[in-house]
C-alpha cells in the first residue's frame, strides 16, 4: 500500500499547478499550494501514509460531516431533516439564490454553507461556547486526537470576512429555520470550519464511517449505524459541492470537501482516506486531491457502484 501511494502522490503533484489556494478567507492564501499528501486507515488499525501527509489545514467545509453526526444524535433524523432537504445543488456552496426560489425556503443539503448553519443551529448547548466544545470534543474522539484544536487566526479571518454566510444565516432566521441566535450559531459555524487537522485525522473519521459508526483502533461505537449511512449517502450525493455527480462517477466513494485543502473519504467496509492539497479547482475541491483519489479508486477497485 505505500508504495502504491507513493506512486500515485509522484503521478499527480503537478495538477497543483493547475489550481489555486482559496483567497476569499485571506488566512487561506497562506497554504503552500504544493503541497498533496494522503493517509489511508484501514478498518483493522493500520495507517498508511504519502507526500506531504503531515501538512496541517483548517478542515472548512469537512467540519459539515462532524456538525451534522452531532445534530443526528441530538435532535434525531426526523427534525434535522424538516430544517434541512437531503437534494444536491448545482448551484455553488454559499449561493444564495436557492434559499430565495425554493419553497419552503430551507437549505437544499447540509453541505452546503446555508444547510450546514442551519445544522450547526441544532446542536444542543447553552451559548455557543458550549456547543463548539461539544463538536470540538466530539471531533476529538473521532479522530483519536486529544490536541485538536482551534487555528485562532484563520476563525478570526472567516468571522471578519463572512458576510456572505451572514446574509444566508439572517435570511433562515427570517424564515424560521434557524431559532438561535444568529450570531451565536455564526461563531459556531466560523469556529468549527477553523478546526486545524492533518490527512491522518480525517482519514481516521472516514475509516469510522466506513465502519458503520464503530472506532477501528478501540472498537467503539460512537454513533449508531443508521446515523454513518444517512452522513455516507449525504456525502455521495452532496459532498464535492456542485462535483458531487462527476466525483461519484470518477471516485464512486462517500466524500467531503473543504477549501483548505482537505478531502475526506469514507470506503464502505474498508478504509477511510484523507488527502490534503491547498490548490483548489474552480469548484472549491483540491485539484490534485481528486486526482490522487481517482487513480486510487481505479487501482483498488474503491468505487461503491
Amino acid at each position: 500500500m505505500k508504495k502504491l501511494l507513493d506512486v500515485i502522490i509522484q503521478n499527480n503533484r503537478h495538477y497543483t499547478e493547475e489550481g489555486s489556494v482559496a483567497s476569499y478567507i485571506p488566512e487561506l492564501e497562506k497554504a503552500d499550494k504544493n503541497a498533496l499528501g494522503i493517509c489511508v486507515v484501514t478498518l483493522d488499525g493500520e495507517e498508511y501514509f504519502a507526500g506531504d501527509y503531515e501538512t496541517k489545514f483548517t478542515i472548512q467545509s469537512i467540519s459539515k460531516v462532524i456538525s451534522l453526526m452531532l445534530a443526528l444524535l441530538d435532535n434525531g433524523r426526523e427534525y434535522v431533516f424538516s430544517k434541512v432537504g437531503m437534494e444536491p445543488t448545482a448551484e455553488t456552496f454559499n449561493s444564495i439564490s436557492n434559499l430565495e426560489t425554493r419553497n419552503p425556503h430551507k437549505p437544499l443539503n447540509p453541505m452546503i454553507n446555508s444547510g450546514a448553519i442551519a445544522t450547526v443551529s441544532m446542536i444542543s448547548g447553552q451559548d455557543s461556547n458550549e456547543m463548539f466544545g461539544r463538536i470540538l470534543k466530539f471531533a476529538r474522539k473521532i479522530t483519536g486526537n486529544p490536541s485538536l484544536n482551534l487555528n485562532e487566526d484563520v476563525y478570526l479571518s472567516e468571522k471578519a470576512t463572512g458576510h456572505r454566510n451572514r446574509s444566508l444565516a439572517y435570511f433562515m432566521k427570517s424564515t424560521k429555520v434557524i431559532e438561535q441566535d444568529v450570531e451565536e450559531v455564526l461563531d459556531v459555524y466560523f469556529k468549527q470550519c477553523s478546526i486545524e487537522a492533518t490527512c491522518r485525522d480525517i482519514a481516521r473519521i472516514g475509516a469510522m464511517l466506513a465502519n458503520d459508526g464503530i472506532l477501528p483502533w478501540t472498537g467503539e461505537r460512537v454513533i449508531p449505524r443508521n446515523v454513518a449511512r444517512i452522513v455516507k449517502t449525504i456525502m455521495v450525493t452532496c459532498g464535492m459541492y456542485d462535483a458531487s455527480g462527476e466525483f461519484a462517477v470518477n471516485v464512486g466513494i462517500p466524500a467531503k470537501s473543504g477549501v483548505g485543502g482537505g478531502i475526506l473519504t469514507a470506503v464502505p467496509k474498508r478504509m477511510g482516506i484523507g488527502v490534503v492539497g491547498p490548490s483548489l479547482d474552480k469548484k472549491g475541491n483540491s485539484i490534485g486531491g481528486v486526482k490522487v483519489l481517482e487513480e486510487l479508486s481505479r487501482e483498488l477497485d474503491l468505487s461503491i457502484f
